[in-house]
């Protein structure tokens, strides 16, 4: 299809950004061919936005698409399920679903590309291709399928897999290089449901060596590798030993950030997850006093990492877990509203950030991220402007995905999800 997208507001994506209004933005096929501020021209079908704001799509760049974000009253047992839905010939199909849908809802919502950073066997990559192809309609995926952790390590058995030994680590490197993925996912610490006191959130699980050698492996292979971190001395082990991205983050050390830029690596800020253990009352969570209070720390500590990152010139990237529980498939823009709440971004970095920031330390800036010429036409319309309350991006009017064009998309919400989480819900 041809379209015209006419009297537009648009915010480009740019780090410095401001409504340019009165924008006709011209789509053929896949691809934006002009910006520009004359009529819809011939051939083209018109679609006037009547002054809307236009942008580019968002991009989350922490995502479990095996995740719905449903509240649990107690901690399950995921590899026990994960080992249920393989063990019967329905189960497989069911999941492969079910990560479809999932990629779909993250589209309706807003989010054209998502960074998935475990997932359930190869269903990721397979999503993944059938939605390139035209197949399924949905959120670009970058897909990392199963991370790579260790026995009793964070997620081990669900959507990571337990490596007993560095050459079995080396090997589901290579493993997930078959499956052709887009990057590697390394469980290096636990997280705040896997520890037993308090205090020990993110101890490390993984060892130095392992983690040297998986990402040796994988930048030979031509990956970037991403880490799930929750602790200092999991930040330091992860960036001294050849990580790409650090994902959540820690209460920095005095030279965390100087090892950040040493390596050229980027943090990935999930401010989301840990709110509900940190700030819900424990009724509503179901947390334990262990979990409650390893909550708060790692909510600390992921926000002043972001800070500290943001003083210090750390490219910082915007992802919200989806998967974790109270964490849905459809409310990535309220991690923009945390960022700028407690991170004290501005609400026009907290945009460029979830766009054009995200595609470039993805390494697609070239090709989505901002509303010009030659880019995907990766976009979506909302009423309101972004730039003067960031909570206008939970309604969006239309979306469109590599040219298709969705009017007003709709998604079916948690009402107890949303209820909650809007208690502790910022000014945006």
């Amino acid at each position: 299809m041809r379209y015209a997208l006419t009297h537009a507001t648009v915010l480009d994506g740019t780090k410095d950004m401001e409504p340019k209004e009165n924008v006709t933005v011209l789509v053929d096929g896949e691809k934006i061919v002009d910006v520009t501020a004359g009529p819809a021209p011939s051939g083209f079908e018109e679609v006037d936005l009547g002054g809307r704001f236009l942008m580019p799509g968002l991009i989350n760049m922490h995502v479990h698409l095996a995740g719905n974000g449903k509240p649990q009253k107690k901690q399950r047992d995921n590899t026990k399920l994960v080992k249920t839905i393989f063990g019967n010939p329905i189960g497989p199909k069911v999941a492969h679903a079910l990560v479809a849908e999932y990629a779909r809802i993250e589209l309706m919502s807003g989010v054209t590309t998502v960074r998935t950073v475990g997932g359930l066997r190869d269903l990721d990559t397979r999503v993944r291709d059938e939605i390139a192809s035209g197949k399924r309609l949905g959120a670009r995926i970058l897909a990392s399928n199963e991370g790579i952790s260790v026995p009793g390590g964070h997620m081990a058995g669900s959507v990571a897999v337990p490596a007993e030994s560095i050459p079995q680590a080396v090997s589901l490197v290579r493993k997930v290089n078959a499956q052709h993925v887009d990057l590697v996912k390394l469980m290096i610490t636990g997280g705040v449901m896997d520890a037993k006191a308090k205090g020990v959130p993110g101890e490390l699980k993984m060892d130095p060596t392992m983690v040297r050698a998986c990402c040796d492996e994988a930048h030979k292979l031509g990956y970037l590798v991403a880490a799930h971190v929750e602790s200092p001395q999991g930040v330091r082990v992860a960036l001294e030993n050849g990580v790409d991205s650090i994902e959540h983050g820690a209460k920095p050390d005095a030279d965390t950030m100087d090892l950040f830029l040493s390596r050229g690596a980027f943090l990935t800020t999930t401010i989301s997850p840990a709110l509900p253990y940190a700030l819900f009352d424990q009724s509503v969570s179901n947390a334990s006093d262990v979990e409650r209070f390893n909550g708060n720390v790692v909510f600390e500590g992921i926000i002043d990492c972001a800070r500290a990152a943001l003083a210090s010139g750390v490219p910082v990237a915007l992802g919200n877990d989806v998967g974790c529980p109270w964490i849905t498939q459809y409310d990535f823009w309220r991690e923009l509203v945390y960022f700028r709440h407690y991170v004290g971004a501005s609400r026009a970095l907290a945009l460029h950030t979830a766009t054009l920031g995200n595609a470039t330390l993805a390494g697609i800036g070239g090709e989505t991220g901002s509303v010009e010429a030659g880019k995907c036409a990766d976009l979506v319309v909302c009423a309101e402007n972004p730039l003067e309350d960031l909570r206008a991006l939970r309604h969006v009017d239309m979306i469109m995905a590599r040219g298709n064009l969705v009017r007003n998309p709709k998604v079916s919400r948690n009402a107890k999800v949303d209820a909650e989480l809007n208690k502790y819900l910022p000014e945006g």
